[in-house]
């Protein structure tokens, strides 16, 4: 059985909710894994793996914006325990020995598997932008540069990229290979009903849109404002997982950011999707991009009542193109891709097959 370093980022809860499924895998088999998370990351996962907690790079966000000044300072001011981590990562493969590093898209693990020859592997859904022909929505340049700048200094030395799309596209590179969503298993379980309300999901930045919700006639239940009670059209609710997946489960549709995990779990249960992106989160705006093409929802670049309403009256339309979106694999390909590196990588055969 193989021993393996995992990194898994801890921006947001996708990358933990998808390193899950596969860390499960992974122990099932009998091979022995050390994490290294931080953040949400770390959280997610240290009540049930062998995780170690080591530093991350953080976004800051101002009114549904990313700030890349602010975040450049703020950064630059933690290199140095960047480099207390990345030594400590070092030092875990000099002792432990592992056979494989994995990554979720953490640089840290990546650069270290690089200095000491480690094969890596990645996992996760940015290197679409990078390791696939895409259609570029128009109007963002700056913003497609920048992305693949960041995204190509994740793992340029992994051995294989796996790659998780609710799309297909051409790949550029051999050793890329595409999977479907990881689906956790709570939601494989719930059985989608189609009541009144619309499921929403932002953050305190938020605010102006609770304005133009209470100009419309739906009903809407909001989470991710961290308060509780009624006004007037909107419910709002504190964060609750079960809660959320029954709302998630008989909502009659979703408004929320364009992040790839709730998007994806929506599209398994069929709702249609209002996504609006962060801004200068180009993989959110791809997500928004390819959801609106493929008939799945809408790309909403800014909210208005307007557009909301626009939203809102074509749902129906939206249900339609859903019947077109084939359903996840319950991760099979994914998990099977896993052991295909494993073996393929072992000790003394490193060629693609």
């Amino acid at each position: 059985m193989a021993k393996i370093i995992y990194g898994v980022a801890g921006e947001g809860s996708g990358h933990s909710m998808r390193a899950r499924v596969v860390l499960e895998h992974l122990e099932k088999n009998g091979h022995e894994v050390k994490i290294f998370s931080h953040d949400r990351g770390s959280k997610n996962l240290k009540s049930d793996f062998d995780v170690t907690e080591i530093f991350g790079l953080k976004f800051v966000y101002e009114k549904n914006k990313v700030r890349y000044v602010k975040t450049l300072f703020r950064n630059l001011s933690k290199i140095v325990p960047a480099k207390r981590s990345l030594d400590l990562i070092t030092k875990a493969i000099d002792d432990y020995k592992p056979d494989f590093v994995f990554t979720d898209f953490e640089p840290l693990t990546a650069i270290a598997a690089g200095l000491r020859k480690v094969p890596l592997l990645s996992i996760d859904n940015q290197h679409r932008i990078t390791n696939f022909k895409l259609q570029m929505p128009v109007g963002y340049t700056k913003d497609v540069w920048a992305a693949k700048a960041v995204i190509k200094l994740i793992a340029p030395n992994a051995k294989a990229y796996i790659v998780t799309s609710f799309f297909e596209s051409k790949k550029k590179t051999d050793n890329t290979f595409t999977v479907s969503p990881v689906i956790r298993n709570e939601v494989y379980d719930l059985k989608p009903t189609k009541g009144k309300h619309v499921l929403v999901y932002v953050t305190s930045t938020f605010d102006g849109l609770v304005k133009k919700l209470k100009k419309l006639d739906d009903e809407f239940i909001v989470y991710g404002m961290d308060k509780n009670g009624q006004e007037d059209n909107i419910l709002f609710k504190k964060p609750s997982n079960e809660g959320f997946l029954q709302d998630l489960a008989s909502c009659k549709a979703i408004i929320a950011t364009a992040g790839f995990t709730l998007m994806s779990e929506a599209l398994y249960l069929k709702k249609p999707y209002c996504a609006i992106p962060v801004v200068g989160q180009f993989e959110q705006i791809i997500n928004a991009f390819y959801l609106q093409k493929l008939g799945y929802g809408k790309h909403c670049r800014r909210t208005t009542v307007r557009r909301l309403r626009n939203f809102l009256s074509n749902i129906e339309k939206y249900d339609k193109g859903l019947e077109r979106y084939n359903k996840p694999d319950h991760n099979e390909k994914l998990l099977k891709k896993v052991d295909w590196f494993l073996t393929k990588f072992e000790i003394g055969n490193s060629k693609l097959g």
